[in-house]
C-alpha cells in the first residue's frame, strides 16, 4: 500500500538559513525566537534570550567572519560545542555563508572525535571550552567557543548565500551497520521537506513555545527544535540547568512551553520522579515523542497524570521523521501511525523487487527518493549507499507491516542496529570497542529490555581461557573508547555465544537464549 500526496514545489535556489530566518524577522523582529533557561525557579530570569531580528543578525555576522577567515562555500566545519545559544548560532551561520555544517558532540571521545575529524576532513573546528586541541591537523582552523562569540558581534554583517536547493547544508553522523559512524549529508532543501511534519505531527500554530529536551547534535533536536519552530515564527527554548527528571515539569511552566519533545524514556522518568497525582505542565498542549519504542501504557498515564496528549513518530537521520500521529488523528495501539501527509511510503518485499506490498503483509519499509526530506546521501561510503537504495525506494531497515487504514506497524530491524537513549547505535562499533579489554575473548551487543517501556544496550562477554571479566572494568573501559550513549548498560558474562551453523554470531537470540531482565550489571 502507498500513501501519496501533491509533492512540495522546491525552488532551485534556497538557503534554509534564509527559509528559518529571514520572514521572520522582518514580519516578527521583536518576538523572541530562542529562549534558554538554566534554573527552573519562578521568579529567576531567562539565562539568554534572542529575538528573530537578533538571532538573523548574529547568524549573519558569523556568517561574514568565517567568510573573512577563508572559508568557502562547500567547505565543512565540524561544531563540537556544548548545548548552549553559541551551538545553534554557529550552525546556522555556517548554513547562511553556504558551508557545510557537521553537527556533532562535544561528549565524544578523543578517539571518536579524531575519527569524525578525519572522515569529514574539515577546514575548521569548534570547540567548546572545555576540549583539548589534541592531534587536530595543522592545516584545520581552530575556534574556541569564545571566538564563535565574538564573531557574533563581528563588524560586518553578512549576506545568505545563493546557495542551491539541492547544495549540501549539513552532515550529521549516524550509526549504521558497520562498525564507524557513517556521515549523513543534507541538502538546503531538507528544511521544505520537513514541512509535511507541521501539521502531520506537531499540530503547530504561531503562538506556541517548542522546549526540547535533546542536545542539538541530534538531528531529532536540530529539526523539532529549531528548524521547524523557527520556520514558523515560534519561539525555540532549551534548558542547560542539570537535567533530573523532575525537573522538566517546572522548566516546562517556566518557558510556557507548549509542545515538549522528548524520547518516550523521559516522559516515563518524569511520570515516575514527579510527586503522585495531578501533574502541572501548564501551558502545554502536548508532547512529542520519538528516537524509540514507547511503552504501550505511557499514553494514558501521562493523560490521566497532565490532561494533555502525546503523539508519536518514527523517523532515522536520513529523513528524520516521517510517519506520526498529530492532533485530531484517531491513535492505533502499537503505530506510530501513518505516512505524513504528501509522503510517499510503502512497504517492499524483504527478498527483492520494488512493487509495494499489499495492506497486511510484512516487509521493509521504504520512502521514495523523491522526498525533499531524504538526504543527498553518505559521505564518502558510496557503497553502503547503493545498499539502501531499491530502484526509486529508500530502504531504512526497518521492517513494517501497513494496514488498510494506512497506519504502520513496526516489526522491527532487518539488521542489527540498536537504539540508545534515542540514539542509533552500531553494535560493531560497541563490539569493536569492547573486545579490546584484556579478558574479554568475545563479544556480542544487543538491544534489550530489562522492563517494559525500557531499552538498553547490552554486551554479552565471553572471557578468556584463565581470566574473570568484571563488569565495572569492563564499564570503565568502555567509557574511554565510546560515547556515553554508546556504552552498554548490561553486562552479561556467558560460556558461549548463540551461532548460526556457519559461525556468525545470532545478534537477534542473545536476549532470549539468556533470559536478561535486570540481572546484568546496569551502569
Amino acid at each position: 500500500m502507498t500513501v501519496a500526496l501533491s509533492p512540495l514545489v522546491i525552488p532551485e535556489r534556497f538557503n534554509m538559513a534564509r527559509y528559518c530566518l529571514a520572514a521572520q524577522a522582518e514580519r516578527l523582529p521583536d518576538k523572541p525566537a530562542l529562549v534558554v533557561v538554566d534554573d527552573p525557579a519562578p521568579g529567576a530570569p531567562a539565562l539568554e534570550s534572542w529575538t528573530f531580528q537578533q538571532m538573523e543578525d548574529a547568524v549573519l555576522r558569523v556568517a561574514a567572519a568565517l567568510e573573512d577567515r577563508g572559508l568557502q562555500p562547500g567547505d565543512r566545519i565540524l561544531i563540537r560545542l556544548d548545548n548552549t545559544s553559541t551551538y545553534p548560532i554557529l550552525y546556522f551561520g555556517a548554513i547562511a555563508a553556504g558551508l557545510i555544517a557537521v553537527a556533532t558532540s562535544s561528549q565524544l571521545t578523543a578517539a571518536e572525535a579524531d575519527f569524525l575529524m578525519t572522515d569529514s576532513a574539515p577546514r575548521a573546528v569548534a570547540l567548546a571550552p572545555h576540549l583539548p586541541r589534541g592531534d587536530i591537523p595543522a592545516n584545520v582552523m581552530v575556534l574556541e567557543e569564545a571566538d564563535v562569540r565574538g564573531m557574533i558581534q563581528y563588524a560586518r554583517r553578512g549576506a545568505y548565500a545563493d546557495t542551491r536547493a539541492d547544495d549540501p547544508a549539513y552532515l550529521l553522523y549516524t550509526s549504521g551497520t558497520t562498525a564507524r559512524p557513517k556521515g549523513v549529508v543534507h541538502a538546503h532543501r531538507v528544511a521544505l521537506g520537513r514541512s509535511r511534519t507541521y501539521q502531520g505531527w506537531y499540530g503547530i500554530r504561531p503562538d506556541d513555545v517548542m522546549l526540547h529536551a535533546g542536545a542539538f547534535n541530534w538531528t531529532y533536536t536540530l529539526g523539532t527544535g529549531l528548524i521547524d519552530p523557527w520556520a514558523n515564527g515560534v519561539t525555540s527554548a532549551i534548558f542547560v540547568g542539570e537535567k533530573t527528571p523532575e525537573v522538566w515539569p517546572a522548566v516546562i511552566r517556566k518557558t510556557g512551553a507548549t509542545i515538549f519533545a522528548a524520547v518516550p524514556g523521559l516522559f516515563r522518568q518524569i511520570l515516575k520522579y514527579a510527586l503522585p497525582g495531578p501533574l502541572d505542565v501548564r501551558p502545554l498542549r502536548h508532547g512529542l515523542i520519538a528516537g524509540e519504542a514507547p511503552a504501550p501504557s505511557l499514553f494514558g498515564d501521562w493523560h490521566a497524570r497532565t490532561g494533555t496528549e502525546l503523539y508519536e513518530a518514527l523517523g532515522m537521520s536520513e529523513i528524520s521523521t516521517y510517519v506520526s500521529t498529530c492532533p485530531g488523528m484517531v491513535r492505533k495501539e502499537g503505530s506510530p501511525g501513518r505516512a505524513q501527509p504528501g509522503r510517499r511510503v510503502a512497504v517492499l518485499p524483504v527478498e527483492g523487487g520494488t512493487e509495494p506490498l499489499p495492506a497486511g503483509e510484512e516487509g521493509l519499509l521504504a520512502v521514495h527518493r523523491s522526498d525533499p526530506g531524504l538526504m543527498l546521501g553518505y559521505w564518502n561510503r558510496a557503497d553502503e549507499e547503493a545498499e539502501v537504495y531499491r530502484g526509486e525506494w529508500f530502504l531504512g531497515g526497518d521492517l513494517a507491516i501497513i494496514d488498510a487504514d494506512g497506519y504502520i506497524f513496526h516489526q522491527g530491524r532487518a539488521n542489527d542496529v540498536m537504539k540508545a537513549l534515542g540514539y542509533r547505535v552500531s553494535p560493531l562499533e560497541v563490539e569493536t570497542a569492547i573486545a579490546q579489554h584484556p579478558d574479554v575473548a568475545e563479544v556480542a551487543c544487543a538491544e534489550i529490555s530489562p522492563r517494559e517501556g525500557v531499552t538498553v544496550i547490552g554486551a554479552f562477554l565471553v572471557a578468556k581461557p584463565g581470566h574473570t571479566v568484571d563488569a565495572g572494568s569492563v564499564l570503565a573501559f568502555a567509557k574511554e573508547r565510546l560515547a556515553q550513549y554508546k556504552c552498554p548498560r548490561e553486562i552479561v558474562v556467558v560460556d558461549a555465544l548463540p551461532r548460526t551453523p556457519n559461525g556468525k554470531v545470532k545478534r537477534s537470540e542473545l536476549a532470549r537464549v539468556f533470559g536478561v531482565t535486570c540481572k546484568g550489571r546496569r551502569q
